[in-house]
């Protein structure tokens, strides 16, 4: 039996000596490649945090003290050492989450995977212990470097440095990346720390040594405190030169650091010293993303921040490659564009490959800007390169559009601001989970006046609609895709006037059917699954893409006015979604077409597969049909407009589909 089976929970940690320390913390990396290679996962962030988790459990008493993760994706090993060592299911439905989970432990705590948001949970927490009189637990957040680039990081700060009785431990893990490499400002600071710490390790005797040295000389009277005030302002010297700290000593905080993040000894005393201190700290460890994983370390793009299933000697994918991407056909073509227009910016958020920004970075660096995570001041800075005469292209993660919304709405709707948002991983994601899921864009963006949505169906379209969005000069507009591989192309069989695209009359040749399907953007495939089933019950359909889904196209309209029953599919919440909008549009203009909108439910959706969700939601050809031959019938609302001379049905039997 090795050591880590025997650790069921982090007091087991102190019952090891410093040799079974360094062995557990090689079982742990061994463990992790092993395991996630079968799986997938972040590999990279949790290879680098294995003995700073370690120490932290070490040193701190959770769930007493609490421990709080930034993002969470770097909590595999703290899942290890809390008793979970089942990864089979990792990310997989019915399985373990890919981060911290309140279901799964009382050692879990933050289970949004949103980057900088840790310290105000941090805050929060400290605030709580000390008002209900338990300020003797300590609070203990793990923010990545990468994370200190967003703003929220630096407002919690403020105020936790405001507060000299909290014991909270800011342990910052500097690593020098967020995905990719971190930029900025925070990140030039940290970074001139390293060249002293790479040399030097960040040897725990200088501390030590002039504890040493502050206790005999403060009890030698007068002299002796005297020369102890001058070492201790030799020591700020020292320390100012060797590891400069003003700007976290500025903000009224102890720093502590930096400190080698793979170095035990050195993290517990570090660690130690934090908790002790009774009041609020900052522990540098500087942590090498991948570390002890040669293929990790050699992958210069992410240091495999997040892999799939691969073969844990090499690192390489075992799965073969399947077809192309939707954020390798915005890569291509954004870059394409940016070639024929000086005007063209990107804009990212730590993100430059995930989003695919990185082809335009290659040919013209001078105009990709990132941020950092910094989704609200992307959209800011953008409205005030709109005003300069650019044309900026944001690129994010639409579960992250959450974050600024405020800022599309107010600076750069309100100022019809010409900017494109670019929202990757839109709908359901998948194994990352509930955070993650990109389901609430259309709706929030529904109620942004003068906004322009395109949510493309294929490859094809998504280069049409991005270059018909960045034409778009006196509003915001925003083009959504969905993860993973596009689908194969659906030619239209008619283009209408206002760029509304049929996609199928069943039977063909019919304008006066039964039921129109709108689909919105990847859904297309199901729409014409749910069309051909329908057909086969005798009920007749047609298939619109709206490609532009806000604002509403007029022959939308008119055509729902010309069938029975109108159905909305979309991967987005139903609550406020493209169907909701579209039925307040039909009202609007005096059509009385019974509309469904097909979407998914304004709930926390748990990680699965993308067909696994939906299947779970309903959103299947089967249940989609299934509910729309009752609508016909009449045995389901909303039902369907009887035909001529016939009255609306209230009973009926439901074929078996």
């Amino acid at each position: 039996m090795g050591l880590l089976e025997t650790i069921r929970n982090p007091q087991d940690l102190s019952k090891l000596t410093s040799e079974q320390l360094e062995q557990l913390a090689g079982e742990i990396r061994t463990f992790l490649i092993t395991n996630v290679a079968q799986t997938g996962g972040h590999l990279g962030p949790n290879l680098g945090v294995v003995e700073l988790t370690m120490a932290i459990h070490k040193v701190f008493d959770s769930p007493r003290d609490s421990i709080v993760f930034d993002t969470g994706h770097q909590s595999y090993v703290h899942k290890l050492l809390t008793g979970r060592q089942d990864f089979s299911t990792l990310r997989q439905q019915g399985g373990m989450s890919g981060y911290p989970d309140r279901a799964e432990s009382e050692h879990d705590i933050v289970e949004s995977s949103h980057a900088s948001s840790s310290l105000s949970w941090a805050d929060g927490i400290s605030r709580a212990r000390q008002l209900t009189g338990e300020g003797d637990r300590c609070v203990v957040a793990v923010v990545g470097d990468g994370a200190l680039t967003g703003g929220m990081a630096w407002e919690a700060i403020n105020n936790i440095a405001a507060d000299k009785r909290r014991r909270v431990v800011i342990v910052v893990n500097d690593n020098g990346r967020s995905y990719a490499p971190t930029v900025g400002g925070v990140a030039d600071y940290l970074a001139s720390l390293r060249p002293t710490i790479d040399s030097l390790r960040a040897a725990p005797t200088y501390e030590v040594v002039l504890d040493w040295w502050k206790k005999k000389l403060q009890s030698g009277g007068p002299i002796g405190q005297f020369t102890y005030k001058s070492l201790h302002a030799m020591k700020k010297g020292i320390k100012d030169w060797w590891a400069p700290q003003g700007m976290f000593e500025d903000l009224g905080m102890k720093y502590i650091g930096p400190v080698d993040g793979h170095n035990m000894r050195a993290l517990e005393h570090a660690l130690t010293t934090a908790r002790n201190y009774g009041g609020p700290v900052i522990v540098h460890a500087m942590t090498e993303k991948g570390h002890g994983y040669a293929p990790a370390l050699a992958n210069e793009a992410d240091q495999f921040h997040a892999v799939g299933i691969i073969d844990p000697e090499t690192g390489e994918p075992t799965e073969a490659g399947g077809a192309r991407s939707w954020t390798s056909v915005f890569a291509e073509e954004i870059a394409d564009i940016a070639d024929e227009r000086d005007d063209i910016v990107g804009i990212t958020g730590a993100m430059l490959i995930p989003v695919g920004l990185h082809k335009f970075a290659e040919r013209h660096p001078e105009r990709v800007i990132d941020v950092g995570i910094a989704e609200q001041h992307a959209l800011t800075s953008a409205a005030g390169m709109a005003f300069g005469g650019l044309h900026p292209v944001v690129a994010v993660y639409a579960t992250f559009l959450n974050r600024a919304f405020d800022q599309l709405l107010m600076d750069v709707a309100l100022h019809k601001a010409g900017v494109t948002v670019v929202l990757d991983r839109a709908g359901v994601t998948g194994p990352d989970g509930a955070s993650h899921h990109g389901m609430w864009d259309m709706a929030m963006v529904q109620i942004v006046p003068g906004l322009h949505l395109a949510a493309p169906r294929d490859a094809s379209r998504l280069r049409e609609e991005l270059r018909e969005a960045v034409a778009i000069a006196d509003a915001p507009s925003v083009v959504r895709f969905s993860k993973g591989s596009v689908g194969s192309e659906i030619e239209a069989i008619e283009r209408l006037s206002d760029g509304v695209d049929v996609l199928a009359r069943r039977p063909e040749g019919s304008t006066e059917n039964d039921v129109l399907i709108i689909s919105v953007g990847a859904m297309s495939e199901l729409a014409l699954d749910v069309a051909s089933r329908l057909g086969s019950q005798g009920i007749s359909s047609t298939v619109v893409d709206p490609r532009w889904v806000l604002p509403v196209r007029k022959s939308i309209i008119a055509l729902a006015a010309r069938h029975r029953l109108v159905i909305c599919i979309e991967d987005g919440v139903r609550a406020g979604g493209v169907g909701s909008r579209i039925r307040q549009e039909m009202r609007a203009a005096g059509v009385d077409t019974a509309l469904n909108e097909v979407g998914l439910p304004v709930e926390f959706l748990d990680h699965g597969t993308r067909s696994q969700v939906l299947e779970r939601v309903g959103l299947t050809a089967q249940q989609i049909t299934h509910d729309v031959v009752a609508q016909v019938l009449g045995t389901k609302v909303p039902f369907a407009r009887p035909l001529p001379g016939q009255e609306h049905p209230t009973t009926g039997s439901l074929p078996k589909l």
